[in-house]
């Protein structure tokens, strides 16, 4: 099988674990020609996502906890990588350069005060990685963007452009992570002409709420089964479209600090815990996109890609078609692109292009200033 090897690894806000893409890669940007060697998930020690939804809450004694945490997932990420490589029959001998987004544990896009800046946190110590890997490590791609004036997000619109572009069609490549995010790419667009955002919650409510009703036994809407059982309550979707964030004008990004528990708190605190429940927050995620599309885009597109957990649920998928007018949706599997990987895919170009020198943000996403070349590189 082809070598040298490119790892990129993410965890994304809905903490399931740990995503390891295996490629090679040859060449760059629109000219890159990735080859998905192997992929899987690795999921935490149950005792360590505790931790990682403790540390959301802002408990005691948090720096000492973050401090160690940085180790803890740095280490989870090392051996998620050294398990998916033997898994597929190599081994770090073979892996020339890894890149790992690591774990977002806080992201402010604004500043509030002259102390309380825009900034972010991932956590995930790279040079664990490097130890047990033994090669080059990008990680902390999100700061650089942030020190040129941007949001550090979404950075997934890099490979969009690159990979998913179309000469003849617009397209929307949505991901349906923890959290919503699009990339529109006109027919025929560089570059300059992508825009990216965050359209809202993504599978992060309707996770959260699943994890209730089935008292921790699920995590997730397996096949959209529980909403599917559900009836839309109608005044409450209305009433969850008013949410000040879908107003905001684009660049924007959001996460658990703001779609979190106490988001969650406030929907329980009026409504009943049941499969309707669940089917009103996946009609939210679904209407909060397509509304973002018809908001913010510059026309609707004409085919839609989804990656992430939310192309696993059929009724999500079926709902944002329908909130679409029939735009057809479907995964980004249809264009060779496993719809699970393609987020760590992505980290594994992005670190490939880095230490190649090319720009991997993209400022009609982010906001920032000028185009810069996204993660430090760590060298054991």
């Amino acid at each position: 099988m082809p070598t040298p090897l490119t790892i990129g690894m993410i965890s994304g806000t809905s903490l399931d674990g740990i995503d390891v893409a295996i490629c090679h890669i040859e060449g760059h940007a629109q000219q890159a020609r990735i080859e998905l060697l192997g992929f899987d998930t690795v999921p935490y020690s149950p005792e360590v996502r505790a931790e990682l939804f403790n540390l959301y809450e802002d408990s005691a004694n948090a720096l000492a906890r973050i401090c160690s945490m940085n180790v803890v997932v740095g280490e989870a990420f090392a051996q998620a990588a050294l398990k998916v490589l033997a898994a597929n029959g190599f081994s770090a001998d073979d892996v020339v350069l890894a890149g790992s987004h690591g774990q977002t544990v806080w992201h402010q896009p604004e500043a509030e005060n002259a102390l309380l800046v825009a900034s972010t946190l991932q956590i995930g110590d790279g040079s664990r990685i490097a130890a047990a890997l033994n090669c080059p490590v990008v990680s902390d791609f999100r700061v650089a963007d942030m020190a040129v004036g941007g949001t550090g997000a979404p950075l997934a619109p890099y490979m969009d452009w690159a990979v998913f572009s179309d000469a003849n069609l617009n397209r929307c490549v949505q991901n349906i992570g923890g959290i919503g995010n699009v990339t529109w790419l006109p027919a025929a667009g560089s570059v300059n002409d992508v825009i990216a955002f965050d359209t809202g919650p993504g599978n992060m409510l309707i996770d959260a709420l699943v994890t209730r009703i089935s008292h921790g036994e699920h995590s997730y809407d397996r096949d959209g089964a529980i909403g599917r059982n559900g009836t839309v309550n109608y005044e409450l979707l209305n009433s969850l479209l008013q949410d000040p964030y879908l107003d905001m004008a684009p660049p924007k990004t959001t996460g658990r600090e703001y779609y979190g528990s106490a988001f969650v708190e406030q929907i329980l605190a009026a409504h009943p815990l049941d499969a309707n429940l669940i089917a009103t927050v996946t009609a939210f995620t679904a209407h909060s996109i397509a509304d973002a599309y018809r908001r913010w885009l510059p026309e609707l597109p004409d085919e839609v890609y989804i990656n992430g957990g939310g192309a696993r649920n059929p009724l999500l998928m079926q709902m944002l078609a329908d909130a679409l007018d029939g735009i057809p949706v479907r995964a980004t599997d249809d264009l060779g692109v496993n719809a699970d990987s393609k987020e760590a895919v992505c980290f594994a170009l992005m670190a490939h292009d880095a230490v190649a020198g090319y720009p991997t943000n993209v400022p009609g996403a982010t906001g920032a200033s000028r185009a810069v070349c996204l993660g430090n590189v760590t060298r054991l």
